[in-house]
């Protein structure tokens, strides 16, 4: 059985006498601890299908289902790192943290429990040695990874991701990727991701779900990567199972539903 589903989801937007289907019969199985990554070009409803199952935004049709119970608002079981960190720039980094503790944990953790937890989850990020910083005296790429914690320090049964490596440098984005799949290895958490790089879907997922071109965008395709835990992508550079993969989302990306540019 699944643990979460996404049970044949439409989602129509409406702006006066106009309407566009930005999705259409999306249904898609995730098993717990999975780590599923979502792909597809611009203006395919990723960030739609992503925040449907956050509770920020209504279904039109179907509904998501998480351990057996329908849910269509948002809530601590399903915690957002979205591309911008969205943290609050007059708290510091422990306040950011701290805030989501006491307001999930209020009443299940004793005050010092709410410091030690919030704790734990910013060494799990290694963002201690910065805690009593702010947001504007910290670089884009430790922004991130009190993003992370914040949501991790909400204990979600799934965590979900828009994107969260986007505008970050290289060499950054790197590190981050790494350090995910490091969480998600000591964690188990169930994760799901949206994407835009090839490269980054297949070095972190247990499976990639390509999405088809909008409007009525669907899913096209799915891919599960069979490759062995923990990964080194150096390795991975020259790993046929690899390299197969990525052959297959760029072949679904860019010939059988290359991207175009709206007129």
């Amino acid at each position: 059985m699944s643990y979460l589903r996404i049970d044949h989801v439409d989602k129509v937007f409406t702006s006066g006498a106009r309407a566009t289907r930005v999705l259409e019969a999306v249904d898609l199985s995730v098993e717990k601890g999975r780590f599923v990554t979502i792909i597809g070009h611009s203006g395919c409803g990723k960030s739609t299908l992503l925040n449907i199952v956050a509770g920020l935004v209504s279904a039109s049709a179907g509904g998501v289902v998480l351990e057996n119970r329908q849910v269509d608002t948002p809530g601590p079981d399903r915690a957002v790192v979205f591309q911008n960190h969205s943290l609050l720039p007059w708290l510091t980094v422990y306040d950011n943290v701290r805030l989501a503790v006491d307001k999930v944990f209020s009443r299940k953790k004793s005050r010092a429990e709410r410091h030690d937890w919030t704790m734990r989850n910013l060494e799990l990020v290694q963002m201690t040695h910065a805690k009593d910083k702010r947001p504007s005296e910290i670089s884009g790429g430790m922004k991130q990874r009190v993003g992370i914690a914040r949501a991790l320090a909400m204990e979600p049964k799934v965590l979900l991701l828009d994107e969260p490596f986007g505008a970050l440098d290289a060499l950054t984005r790197a590190h981050l990727q790494d350090q995910v799949m490091a969480l998600h290895r000591t964690l188990g958490n169930t994760v799901m991701m949206i994407t835009h790089d090839v490269d980054e879907a297949v070095l972190l997922s247990d499976r990639i779900v390509m999405m088809t071109n909008g409007p009525c965008a669907t899913i096209g395709e799915t891919l599960d990567v069979a490759l062995p835990r923990p990964r080194d992508r150096v390795t991975l550079s020259t790993d046929p199972h690899y390299l197969e993969c990525r052959r297959r989302v760029l072949q679904f990306l860019y010939e059988r539903h290359h991207y175009v540019e709206a007129a």
